[in-house]
């Protein structure tokens, strides 16, 4: 039995089902919207690769390793980006977040912060995580911004780490989340979900 299983995960108007092909066109739209496969510091899909990262996001699922959720606009279904539950290890209760992007549109929304609410959640309260991590690309400063804006904790940079798409090398910026911050972690999401905006 996997460690994660198909969920689909939802509050606030947002929600997360297991990525599928019926997804393929979504994420094409929600990429082309802000271009964002010009980002040299993500990995978002050029629209002819889009098939092939919903592909290898099954894989990886198959193996265990990933779990990819599209992210849809609960009342339109709309794709609204893409987020994961990878680098999973269950002997260990750990998972990672990442593979995370969204359509520019609702950048600077509520939607990464519920999403975050919903994935961290489930990992400490249905999976028993004893950690959540996440990890980012060095140069990729609206990202760290926001997973340290999360509660996470920042671990450490592992320099010359992984090769980004235009084949440079880049050092990669570690965080991780333990369960017993969870509890003051959610409150404050809370918190940022309830203000006025």
């Amino acid at each position: 039995m996997p460690f994660v299983e198909p969920v689909t995960l939802a509050q606030r108007g947002v929600q997360l089902v297991p990525l599928g092909l019926d997804h393929e066109a979504g994420l094409r739209a929600a990429a082309a919207d802000g271009e964002l496969w010009n980002l040299r510091v993500t990995g978002v899909p050029r629209p002819e690769e889009t098939r092939g990262y919903i592909e290898t996001a099954l894989t990886m699922r198959a193996e265990g390793s990933r779990f990819a959720f599209a992210v849809l606009d609960e009342l339109s279904g709309r794709v609204l980006g893409c987020t994961s539950y990878h680098d999973i290890l269950p002997a260990v209760k750990r998972v990672e977040i990442g593979y995370t992007w969204y359509a520019k549109s609702v950048q600077r929304t509520h939607v990464n912060t519920t999403c975050k609410l919903l994935m961290l959640t489930h990992a400490f309260e249905t999976l028993g995580c004893h950690v959540v991590g996440w990890r980012t690309d060095n140069f990729n400063f609206a990202s760290q911004a926001a997973i340290e804006r999360l509660g996470a904790k920042r671990d450490g940079v592992i320099r010359g780490h992984a090769l980004r798409r235009d084949g440079t090398i880049r050092d990669t910026v570690m965080y991780s989340l333990r369960s017993g911050e969870w509890p003051e972690v959610r409150a404050q999401l809370l918190y940022l979900l309830d203000k006025p905006r």
